[in-house]
């Protein structure tokens, strides 16, 4: 059997109404790809327009891009670093205390090589609190990085990271235990 693209059909999934996603892409475009806007203020106003929930003193460094807003959820004091992209086809929600370091990705979506129609597959992501995932990692689709996990920097997380586990490499393997000591 061989892939056809012809076939492909993803009829099924519905992220929003037409009108507000073709409004998303003029602002997202405009307000937090655009690398000429520092202001976290601006894009957190413009995210929460769009049905985005996030909390109390979040960073958000120019040049992000966000899929769908309305399945966004970011607690306090996270820090989302220039060129996050947030490509989220399903709800991402990051914890608070949470960092995002530049050019990291998060990816709710892929497809399934094994049919023929190369269908969509979509899940959720959830970073739990303090997490911290380093520049250029990739976190997959349905994948959970708990309490306190690292994804280092260039690394790819497949499956779920254990709470204060330190991965690395792709796919993504636990090198050690991350200890965080008190001020």
């Amino acid at each position: 059997m061989k892939t056809d693209l012809s076939k492909y059909n993803n009829a099924w999934y519905k992220p929003g109404n037409p009108v507000k996603r073709i409004l998303w892409y003029f602002f997202n475009v405009f307000f937090l790809m655009n690398p000429w806007n520092p202001f976290s203020g601006l894009k957190k106003a413009v995210l929460k327009m769009f049905g985005a929930k996030i909390g109390k003193g979040v960073v958000i460094k120019p040049g992000i891009n966000v899929k769908y807003p309305w399945k966004l959820e970011i607690g306090n004091y996270v820090w989302i670093g220039e060129n996050v992209w947030i490509d989220n086809l399903a709800k991402v929600t990051i914890g608070s205390n949470s960092c995002i370091s530049q050019g990291a990705l998060l990816l709710c979506g892929n497809h399934n090589y094994k049919k023929e129609t190369f269908d969509l597959i979509v899940g959720d992501i959830r970073l739990e609190e303090g997490v911290w995932i380093g520049a250029k990692a990739i976190v997959t689709a349905r994948v959970t990085c708990y309490s306190h996990s690292i994804l280092t920097a260039g690394s790819v997380a497949t499956f779920n990271l254990e709470a204060y586990g330190i991965y690395q490499g792709n796919p993504a393997a636990l090198i050690r235990k991350r200890e965080v000591t008190k001020v």
